[in-house]
């Protein structure tokens, strides 16, 4: 057999031996599934985990494993939930909705407004200005807690709700979001055109720029509402009084019973701290929708 007449042969082995893109391909999918699965059972663990504490009663939540349920106590755990000194536990929930969801939305509209003057106007310092407010965000808001209660202690705002709401009001990542959003979803011929046929830039702001911010909106807000939300040692430095505690704050005060007084409030500290889940997942579903037409758009671009 001639050099020439083996070629062909040898070609063929090669092809042979060569790995089937599209074998290596489900390979990786295989591989992204599988930690896709890992990384939702890690993060729903301890939902799986609180569901099932929730429904104990004292005995079996000490004695009975802790990954299976033993009896079905859900019904009386909520009714000392709510009873235990005189609803105090509504009261908690009203107060993390007010500071959360007024303080969410009066400090998006502020970063919309924020990040579109940043990004749509051009003035003296606008660089300085931005560089502040990415160093601002830069600072963990622990370092800052001790200033703000000694500012609000001045001139009188401690253990009010405006010591938890205008801290809400103002977030240099917020603002920086909405910068970033703005420029690549606002075209400057648009504000042109809007400017040229009489709009003032009050209205342009309000019936242009924010319905096409609404994706980036919803997300800014979403972002502040979780972060609010889950505050701690803000309300816990702020705020004295339980009447205007957070949903956190009176959970952890319930926790810290046991050792001061001897009354053991698991239970309800359990069943509280899955009831404080469900408002946090109505605002990610009630946002879902916004970012799926946000994606939309951006494909039909």
């Amino acid at each position: 057999m001639t050099l020439t007449e083996d070629r062909p042969r040898t070609r063929a082995v090669r092809r042979l031996s060569r790995p089937d893109p599209a074998a290596r391909g489900r390979g990786g999918q295989r591989f992204v599934l599988i930690g896709l699965v890992l990384a939702s059972v890690y993060s729903l663990f301890p939902v799986y985990w609180l569901i099932i504490a929730a429904t104990k009663d004292r005995i079996g939540l000490y004695q009975s494993n802790g990954l299976w349920f033993s009896g079905w106590h859900l019904w009386d755990n909520l009714h000392q939930l709510f009873t235990y000194e005189d609803g105090i536990f509504l009261r908690w929930t009203a107060n993390s909705l007010l500071y959360a969801g007024v303080g969410s939305l009066g400090g998006t509209i502020i970063a919309l407004a924020t990040g579109y003057g940043l990004a749509r106007f051009d003035f003296p310092g606008r660089g300085l200005v931005f560089a502040c407010v990415v160093g601002s965000f830069l600072i963990p808001l622990a370092l800052l807690t001790l200033p703000l209660y000694l500012l609000f202690s001045a001139i009188g705002m401690v253990d009010t709700p405006w010591a938890m709401l205008v801290p809400c009001l103002i977030n240099p990542f917020s603002v920086y979001l909405a910068k970033v959003y703005t420029e690549a979803t606002i075209p400057y011929e648009l504000l042109e055109a809007a400017r040229i046929d009489g709009a003032g830039e009050l209205r342009i702001f309000f019936s242009i720029v924010v319905r096409m911010m609404t994706t980036g909106g919803a997300t800014v807000f979403l972002l502040a509402f979780v972060n609010t939300w889950n505050a701690f040692f803000l309300p816990l430095t702020v705020l004295r009084g339980e009447e205007n505690w957070t949903l956190n704050l009176g959970l952890y005060n319930w926790s810290g019973k046991r050792m001061e007084s001897g009354v053991d409030l698991t239970g309800l500290v359990l069943t509280g701290a899955l009831l404080s889940i469900v408002p946090m997942a109505i605002v990610m579903v009630a946002m879902r929708r916004y970012w799926r037409t946000g994606v939309t758009l951006g494909a039909l671009k």
